[in-house]
């Protein structure tokens, strides 16, 4: 898709997003890419200084860049000033590359429909898919095919459902999407240690709006009330989220990690892959888990923190370095 300067400036307008450049309005980019990989007409973004020799050689027609590192664009390679080019690399993603999806209103006559359930206009649902009782599905949603919906589910406007995922027991707000292979609001992994007595899991699961729910990624319904997911948030591939988990608004959660039952954890939380953290614990505000790591205690606000046992950063880097000096 051909993009000129004008349309990236008016798209980026309705963010409120300022850039400068002197790049005239009609100069034509053909795609967006990484400084490596770009061709002459192409724009790119910096934003990681690792790729500063990639910087120096590319070929792209302009990038996104911040000033301090203007000095190390080839001349013919325009800038575009932005203090945050990866946003904006990522807001022009859509722009360049995303094709809205929307519903064609099209119910498939091979779908299962239970005569409890309501279906509000310009609902798509794609074929072998079966919506159980007491299921509400609201405007503008699309369900892919071989889904099972419900029972005792809402769909709240605008949500993508993509194809194999099975949602019960739960309610999904405004604008989310959830990938193919996910499995929401079954029961969860609870029992008597002694007698391996099943705990019936009587909950549901709960997900803020414009959230987005890899694929084979599991959420489990409550024992009692709500397994909730903040909105804004974005759980990767192959996560397992337990019983009666808070997770908060703003939450990224990369691939492969797992969050055991009862845990509270709070806003703007970044959770790096393979991560494990322990049930019945409380995560603060602004935490940051590296990859692989082990929680087994509580979080204060605004921490950073590293390897198993998890702990401050700052003292995981300092015993890994006695470590190898010792080796």
């Amino acid at each position: 898709m051909k993009i000129n300067y004008k349309q990236i400036l008016n798209y980026l307008d309705k963010y409120s997003i300022k850039i400068l450049s002197e790049i005239d309005h009609n100069t034509v980019f053909t795609k967006i890419s990484s400084v490596s990989s770009a061709d002459y007409d192409d724009l790119s973004f910096f934003s990681n200084v690792k790729y500063i020799d990639d910087l120096k050689k590319t070929k792209s027609k302009a990038c996104l860049i911040n000033e301090e590192y203007i000095k190390y664009l080839p001349n013919k390679c325009k800038p575009i000033i932005t203090d945050k080019p990866y946003f904006v690399f990522a807001l022009l993603s859509n722009l360049f590359f995303k094709n809205d999806i929307s519903s064609n209103g099209i119910i498939s006559n091979t779908v299962s429909i239970a005569d409890n359930t309501t279906i509000h206009k310009n609902v798509q649902i794609d074929p072998f898919s079966c919506i159980h009782q007491n299921t509400e599905i609201m405007d503008n949603t699309i369900i892919g095919s071989n889904s099972k919906i419900g029972p005792n589910v809402i769909l709240h406007s605008n949500c993508i459902i993509h194809d194999n995922v099975s949602i019960s027991n739960s309610i999904i707000m405004d604008n989310c999407e959830i990938q193919s292979g996910a499995r929401i609001g079954g029961s969860g992994f609870g029992f008597d240690e002694i007698t391996k007595q099943k705990i019936y899991h009587n909950g549901n699961v709960i997900i803020g709006n414009d959230t987005t729910i890899g694929s084979n990624t599991t959420i489990d319904r409550a024992v009692f009330n709500s397994t909730k997911i903040g909105k804004f948030s974005q759980i990767d591939n192959l996560v397992q989220i337990a019983h009666n988990v808070i997770l908060g608004d703003h939450s990224i959660i990369a691939a492969q990690s797992g969050v055991a039952g009862s845990t509270n954890i709070g806003d703007y939380v970044k959770i790096g892959g393979q991560s494990g953290i322990a049930g019945h614990l409380n995560i603060g505000n602004n935490v940051t888990i590296a990859g692989k790591s082990g929680v087994t205690k509580n979080i204060d606000d605004n921490k950073v923190v590293a390897g198993f046992p998890a702990k401050d950063i700052r003292i995981w880097k300092k015993e890994i370095i006695k470590t190898s000096i010792k080796k």
